[in-house]
């Protein structure tokens, strides 16, 4: 048969014969089925038999959030599906099993993680994860590096390249959603109400439009790894041992600090949302300090591995041993290796800057804020996100780590009192 759409009626009839499904929770006769998907793109379904449960996920033939006004290939769980495979290759253990593919039906069958959480939810709630840093840091040098010329040969390389550069209609969401309509009054724009006399100057700000496009260049030129493309703390499931990264459907070649950046940001979002939660749960300052430490740890963990993969794995395409320790130049590598990581930062806060304004002007906003349900206590929280993102994204030449984390403790204090 074609495509069709699952519901939950229809999920156990469909997919009753699958032995990735019977083999691992039993006949489809005593399924439960309940559709959980609360994304912007697909359907999402747990389904759970007498011996246990898995997830099934369907790509819809259009973007969820607005419908089917805005058609979108099915072919993004195509490259979900490769992107899982080959995270899983690369940092064992830290994205679910995938135990079924159906492309016609652009269709995952895949681990239900149990007891785990979103970790924006946990950010909402003001809930520490202690693992959590430490494990994205490692997930990012090792899904990074390993799928880059700097581990792979030029043709493995460019055959990889070939595979995701079809990944174009997210690419093209992700270069105008980002890059471009936050800084204009772009049609699917929304933003709360009281943030008006911030935005107008905002995209008045020549040296912040020519940052956001400085980084949509960056985004589309800089074909330097396969990304995960949609990094944020909405794509990570936690427990309080265990973090799984999910949804790389907007897998695509590109700078290496492209998914660094993202998250980081991601995380700056919970830190500026905390003041709209403190009428509901009481005074978060301690919780905003250990939003930091997670900023700094992530980043540390990232370039210590980073740091430890180029010693050991740099056998691909790029800074070839031949030239440098092989010629009796280790400490040529170790330089080439500080300016690579210098470029990464770099880059990682130029793309963290415009997803703070994206998540607060575009089209997707994110749960930190939009759970704030005064909007006379939201809109400050944003006001001082959008400033960050600012500065972020225009000084990010000059940012060390500590210069982030005095900043946006800077801009707490004095934006939007």
């Amino acid at each position: 048969m074609g495509y069709a759409a699952l519901t939950p009626d229809s999920l156990p009839a469909r997919l009753g014969g699958l032995e990735a499904l019977t083999g691992r929770i039993g006949p489809a006769a005593g399924w439960k089925v309940a559709e959980v998907g609360d994304g912007n793109l697909n359907l999402v379904f747990i389904v759970t038999g007498e011996a246990g449960a898995v997830v099934v996920k369907q790509a819809l033939p259009y973007i969820r959030l607005v419908g089917d006004s805005w058609p979108l290939p099915l072919n993004r769980a195509f490259f979900e599906y490769h992107a899982l495979v080959r995270h899983a290759a690369r940092d064992a253990g830290r994205v679910p099993e995938v135990f079924h593919f159906d492309e016609e039906q652009a269709l995952i069958v895949m681990r239900y993680l149990s007891p785990h959480v979103i970790l924006r939810k946990s950010v909402v709630r003001g809930v520490q994860h202690g693992h959590m840093a430490r494990h994205m840091g490692l997930f990012l040098a090792r899904s990074l590096f390993r799928g880059s010329g700097l581990a792979m040969g030029g043709k493995a390389l460019r055959e990889d390249m070939a595979l995701f550069c079809a990944n174009h209609a997210l690419a093209d969401i992700t270069e105008n959603l980002v890059f471009s309509d936050p800084y204009f009054d772009a049609r699917l724009n929304r933003h709360t109400a009281g943030l008006d006399g911030f935005i107008a100057p905002l995209r008045a700000d020549r040296a912040l439009r020519i940052a956001a496009q400085e980084m949509k260049h960056a985004f589309v030129a800089k074909a330097e790894t396969l990304v995960h493309g949609d990094l944020h703390s909405g794509s990570l499931m936690v427990t309080a041992e265990d973090t799984q990264v999910i949804d790389p459907e907007f897998a695509i070649y590109g700078p290496f600090g492209f998914d660094v950046g993202m998250f980081l940001a991601n995380i700056l979002l919970g830190y500026f949302s905390q003041s709209g939660h403190e009428a509901a749960s009481g005074a978060r300052d301690g919780y905003r300090a250990y939003l930091l430490a997670q900023f700094s740890e992530v980043w540390a963990e990232f370039a210590a591995e980073f740091g430890r993969l180029w010693r050991s794995e740099r056998t691909g395409l790029l800074y070839e041993r031949s030239l440098f320790q092989d010629a009796g130049d280790a400490a040529g590598a170790e330089a080439a290796l500080v300016a690579v990581l210098r470029g990464i930062w770099t880059d990682a806060m130029g793309f963290c800057g415009v997803e703070l304004h994206r998540r607060i002007l575009g089209l997707a906003h994110v749960e930190d804020m939009e759970a704030i349900a005064d909007p006379a206590r939201r809109w400050p929280c944003e006001a001082r996100a959008l400033e960050a993102g600012r500065i972020i994204a225009v000084m990010r030449h000059g940012l060390a780590v500590g210069d982030v984390a005095a900043l946006v403790q800077d801009v707490e204090r004095s934006v939007a009192r």
